[in-house]
């Protein structure tokens, strides 16, 4: 029979390597501080090395392991670089989390350059990263890759809100590529899933624009998320940690909402 400490045990990220991207800010500094907080050594990568370190040094000095690496995922050279370079301690736990929510208009007044730094950061950051950890966790017989896609990617949005096709595809790609990859290595020991966050201040998406012309956007979206009211980062933290550790250990291909009830509205 289990007790009671083996049920506290699946959440233990001891012995585990992660690499969070986009992890210098927002979600990403979450997700880094979370792993961490559970025993895991922490590799904190972001474009934005400052922020990344600021990270790292914040984990040391709550006493955890982390250390912090520049990291452009649109850069697939760099990023197997750094795969290279951190193969003698393989990735276990990779959180494909760096993203952008970048220009706006419906489809007609996007402009094509802010589609393709979009699809970039969004979905080839995403592809680049997997591929090159992905020999990581084959050779360790076992990894978790948890992605970071949105309700975006789920659902349509009203251009009251926000209009941002260019965002909502490269998300909804997350999607698929996240289901794909869970079919293709699940016989390998390896986990792919994803969180889709709804309205959480302190990101990119949650921030308001002030010169986008959109009414009252924080109003906006309270008024349409049942629990009436946004995210804070550090709800995500709890689900982040099950989806990396042996707590769901079979669970895969899965996209989770932390919404708020957004999607059930």
């Amino acid at each position: 029979m289990a007790d009671g400490k083996q049920f506290k045990d699946l959440f233990d990220l001891t012995g585990r390597h992660a690499l969070i991207t986009g992890a210098g800010s927002g979600l990403g500094r979450v997700f880094a501080q979370a792993m961490a907080a559970y025993g895991a050594k922490v590799t904190c990568g972001d474009v934005d090395e400052v922020g990344a370190e600021e990270t790292a040094a914040q984990i040391r000095e709550d006493g955890g392991r982390s250390a912090a690496v520049l990291l452009d995922v649109t850069n697939e050279t760099q990023v197997r670089s750094v795969a290279a370079d951190l193969s003698a301690d393989p990735v276990d736990v990779l959180v494909n989390n760096a993203g952008i929510a970048f220009g706006r208009g419906r489809a007609h007044e996007l402009d094509s350059d802010a589609w393709r730094r979009v699809m970039a950061v969004n979905l080839d950051g995403v592809f680049y990263c997997s591929k090159a950890f992905l020999p990581h966790m084959l050779s360790r017989g076992r990894g978790s890759i948890v992605n970071v896609s949105s309700v975006f990617g789920l659902k349509g949005v009203s251009p009251d809100i926000l209009a941002r096709c260019h965002y909502a595809a490269s998300k909804a790609a997350v999607v698929g590529l996240t289901k794909q990859l869970a079919v293709e290595y699940g016989a390998d020991g390896i986990r792919v899933n994803a969180i889709a966050p709804g309205w959480h201040s302190g990101t990119r998406l949650g921030r308001q624009d002030p010169e986008s012309g959109e009414r009252d956007f924080t109003s906006l979206l309270i008024e349409r998320t049942p629990m009436k009211r946004m995210g804070e980062p550090a709800e995500l933290a709890g689900l982040a940690v099950y989806l990396a550790s042996d707590a769901s250990s079979f669970v895969t291909g899965e996209i989770i909402a932390h919404d708020g009830g957004w999607m059930a509205w």
